[in-house]
C-alpha cells in the first residue's frame, strides 16, 4: 500500500516537472530567439554556430535548474494549500462514518488554503455538530423509551402469571386482570404519543387549517374530563369567552388542551380546583388552565417540556412524559407562545397564546 502511494507521488512529480520544463523551455526559447534576432538585427553582429550552441547549452541549463526549482515550489504550495486540508478532511470524514461526530477540523488561514477548502470545512464542522446533537437525541430516546416501556412491560409479565394460579380467588383475579388492563392501557398510550410526537417532530409544513370557534372547542375537551371531576369532587371554574373564531388545525390544538387538561386533573387532589379561561383581542387568543394542584420548583419547570421528563415521581404511574413534549411541539409547529407559572403547594398554571389567524405572519 506504500510503495503504491510512493509510486503514484514519484509519477505526479515527474509528471509536474515535465510539465513546467515544457512550458518555461517554450517560453524561454520564444523570448531568447526574439531577443537574440533583434540584437543582432540592431548591433549588426553575425551569430556563429558555436555562438548559438554555446547559448543554447547554457539556456538549457537554466530552463532544467528553474523547472526544478518551480516544481520543487509547486510542490510545497500543493501540501501546505491542498493536501494538508484533504487530509484533514478525510480524516474528519472518516471518524463521522466510525460515529465520531464530536470531530472538529481546525479552522485554516485564508492566505494559506484556497478559499474553497475553508467553505468545505465550516461545512463539515456544522454537519458533525447537528449529527451530535442527533445523535445525543436518538441515544437518550431510545434509552428512555426502554426504561418507560420496561415498567408496564414487568407489570405485565407479573400479574399474567399471578393469573395462572387456579387457586385464586375472584377478587384477587379481577384486581390483578385491572392491573393488567391498567399497564397494557399506559403501554399503548406511551407507543401513540410517540408516534404522534414522531410525525409532528417530521412535520415542517403547516397546511391544515379551518376556521372554528375556539370557546366550543374548549368546552368540548374539557366534557371529556366529567366523570373525572364528579368522581373526585373537583370544582370547575371556567371563563370563556363567547365567539372567538380562529383559523387553526382544530387536531393539533386538541392536543394542548386535552394533554394541558389531563395533567390539571391528575395533579390536582380531590377537592380542588380546575380552571379553564378563554380571552382575545382582534389578533390573538389567550387560553388559561390552572389547577390547584402541588406546583412546581423553578427547577423542574426548566425541563418539563422534555421527553420523558417527570418532575412529580408520585404521579410517574399515571404518565410517560411525552404530553408536554406535545404540546411544545404543537405549540411551535402552529407559532404559538406557550408558559407556565408555578407554586409549590398553590398550583400551576399554563398560557397558551395563539394567532386567531395562522395565515398572518406576525409582526
Amino acid at each position: 500500500m506504500k510503495s503504491d502511494r510512493r509510486t503514484k507521488r514519484l509519477l505526479a512529480a515527474i509528471n509536474h516537472y515535465v510539465i513546467f520544463f515544457l512550458l518555461i523551455a517554450f517560453v524561454v526559447t520564444c523570448c531568447t530567439m526574439l531577443f537574440v534576432t533583434t540584437l543582432s538585427k540592431s548591433l549588426g553582429v553575425t551569430l556563429t554556430s558555436e555562438n548559438i550552441s554555446t547559448a543554447a547549452k547554457l539556456t538549457f541549463g537554466n530552463v532544467v535548474l528553474v523547472s526544478i526549482l518551480f516544481t520543487v515550489i509547486d510542490a510545497l504550495r500543493r501540501k501546505w494549500t491542498l493536501e494538508r486540508p484533504a487530509k484533514e478532511i478525510a480524516a474528519a470524514t472518516e471518524k463521522m462514518i466510525r460515529g465520531d461526530f464530536n470531530v472538529r477540523i481546525p479552522e485554516t488561514s485564508k492566505l494559506a488554503t484556497d478559499e474553497n477548502f475553508g467553505n468545505i470545512i465550516d461545512c463539515i464542522n456544522k454537519m458533525a455538530e447537528e449529527l451530535s446533537g442527533v445523535e445525543t437525541l436518538r441515544t437518550d430516546f431510545i434509552a428512555n423509551v426502554s426504561h418507560e416501556m420496561k415498567t408496564p412491560l414487568s407489570v405485565i409479565q407479573n400479574y399474567g402469571k399471578l393469573l395462572q394460579d387456579p387457586a385464586l380467588d375472584e377478587e384477587k383475579r379481577i384486581e390483578y386482570a385491572k392491573a393488567l388492563t391498567d399497564s397494557s392501557k399506559k403501554l399503548s398510550d406511551m407507543v401513540t404519543n410517540i408516534l404522534r410526537l414522531s410525525r409532528l417532530e417530521n412535520q415542517k409544513i403547516y397546511t391544515a387549517k379551518d376556521s372554528y370557534d375556539l370557546g366550543e372547542q374548549l368546552c368540548e375537551c374539557l366534557l371529556q374530563f366529567e366523570s373525572v371531576w364528579e368522581k373526585r369532587r373537583i370544582e370547575i371554574k371556567t371563563d370563556i369567552q363567547e365567539n372567538v373564531e380562529i383559523t387553526a388545525d382544530s387536531e393539533l390544538l386538541s392536543l394542548i388542551w386535552n394533554n394541558l387538561l389531563s395533567n390539571a386533573f391528575k395533579f390536582t387532589n380531590d377537592g380542588g380546583e380546575v380552571s379553564i379561561s378563554l380571552s382575545a383581542d382582534t389578533r390573538f387568543a389567550t387560553v388559561k388552565i390552572g389547577d390547584t394542584g402541588c406546583g412546581m420548583s423553578p427547577k423542574i419547570g426548566e425541563h418539563i417540556f422534555e421527553k420523558f421528563y417527570q418532575g412529580d415521581t408520585s404521579h410517574a404511574s399515571e404518565g410517560n412524559g411525552l404530553g408536554l413534549a406535545l404540546v411544545k411541539r404543537v405549540a411551535d409547529i402552529t407559532g404559538s407562545e406557550i408558559g407556565v407559572e408555578s407554586a409549590m403547594g398553590v398550583g400551576t398554571t399554563f398560557t397558551v397564546k395563539i394567532r386567531r389567524n395562522l395565515n398572518e405572519t406576525e409582526k
